[in-house]
């Protein structure tokens, strides 16, 4: 009778952990789900800023407001550099010569979205706390 007891004893503890075992898969599951979850969220609002950003840009962008002068100016800055760089490109190509990897300049410009989207949403923060006082 004793061995039934410590056996019984035994499957109840190991039932008793394999159901703990369980619950906490199933919490780190949902929150494994909802960081994932937060993080596609996150990325919507980047995309929104870098939408904001060039609908700003196209429509205030000669003619900025307050804060958003200084991002403003590094675009135009930044788009006449490209241009310049691009009359270069144009008068150093040879025919022949390869064109650069399409995702190292997919990269590029990504990057570069991304830095003006993160300006372009301090300047909007700024302008905020400005307002509030």
């Amino acid at each position: 009778m004793d061995f039934k007891d410590t056996f019984d004893t035994l499957k109840d503890k190991a039932t008793d952990l394999a159901q703990a075992g369980v619950a906490q898969s199933k919490r780190l599951a949902e929150i494994a789900k909802l960081k994932m979850s937060n993080m596609a969220e996150e990325d919507a609002i980047k995309k929104a800023y870098i939408e904001i950003g060039k609908l700003y840009y196209a429509e205030q962008g000669a003619s900025p407001d307050g804060a958003f002068a200084a991002a403003c100016e590094k675009i135009t800055a930044s788009k006449a550099a490209i241009e310049s760089n691009n009359d270069r490109i144009a008068e150093l190509k040879q025919p022949g010569d390869p064109e650069p990897e399409v995702e190292d300049v997919i990269e590029t410009v990504a990057e570069t979205v991304e830095e003006t989207a993160e300006t372009v949403a301090d300047a909007a923060e700024t302008v905020e706390e400005e307002n509030k006082d």
